[in-house]
């Protein structure tokens, strides 16, 4: 699966509307957050992903721990996808493929300063149980994983696409201005944009999902340009 590109932290049908307009492919919803602030209700949440179009995707973001857990909050919100955003073990991401073998599961690899070999041990360790990799950034103020508007270390992100035999989703700190750049030097499969998007009144600016998906796929088909040149030489 490659070309994706996804936008977590939706609040309402009309933001979700706009961003199928704009050609977003997949909708994040963050959901039971560890802090009990979430963006939308299950229920709101549960009506969107119903009457999302065919070819696009409603993917919950869970902090979820346990494959049962995960797995009855998935049919629930009746989600083809989970992202496992929370410290999950190995034994559990296993059980949750053994249980729900359709879904498809993407295990957040969140870079901090100094773990770029316990990532990709964990990528090393987990990838025959995951469908893809998301990346994304710690925030040592907040002691946040994700959505902190922050961008990492993007040579990390580039080692683990180059490690995992799965495809990698990057996330952390992208905007419409740098998403370009990140994606020529990283060369992921998917990318994943949230804060950086949103207005001074904490929606989704239209204007800038439009340039983000516009410099996302002018980028994803540089890559693809770059690699039929390869081929061909």
């Amino acid at each position: 699966m490659e070309n994706i590109i996804q936008v977590a932290g939706i609040i309402d049908a009309a933001e979700a509307d706009m961003l199928i307009k704009e050609n977003v492919d997949w909708l994040g919803f963050p959901l039971r957050l560890p802090s009990g602030k979430d963006d939308i209700s299950e229920e709101a949440a549960t009506q969107i992903i119903s009457n999302l179009p065919q070819k696009h995707a409603g993917v919950l973001i869970s902090y979820l721990t346990k494959a049962e857990d995960v797995s009855m909050f998935c049919n629930e919100l009746g989600v083809k996808a989970v992202q496992l955003h929370g410290d999950v073990e190995i034994a559990e991401m296993k059980r949750l493929k053994e249980l729900r073998p359709e879904l498809y599961i993407l295990k957040s690899l969140v870079v901090r300063e100094d773990n770029a070999e316990e990532l990709l041990k964990l990528v090393d360790d987990c990838q025959q149980h995951v469908d893809m990799f998301i990346t994304d950034t710690f925030n040592p103020a907040t002691g946040a994983k994700g959505a902190t508007g922050l961008t990492h270390n993007w040579d990390v992100s580039a080692e683990l696409v180059r490690r995992s035999p799965k495809p990698l989703m990057m996330a952390g700190g992208l905007s419409p201005e740098n998403v370009a750049d990140a994606i020529l030097k990283v060369r992921p499969a998917a990318v994943d944009a949230h804060s950086l998007l949103e207005g001074i009144d904490k929606r989704k600016d239209q204007m800038k999902v439009r340039k983000f998906v516009s410099e996302t796929r002018r980028a994803f088909a540089e890559l693809r340009g770059a690699k039929l040149h390869q081929k061909a030489s």
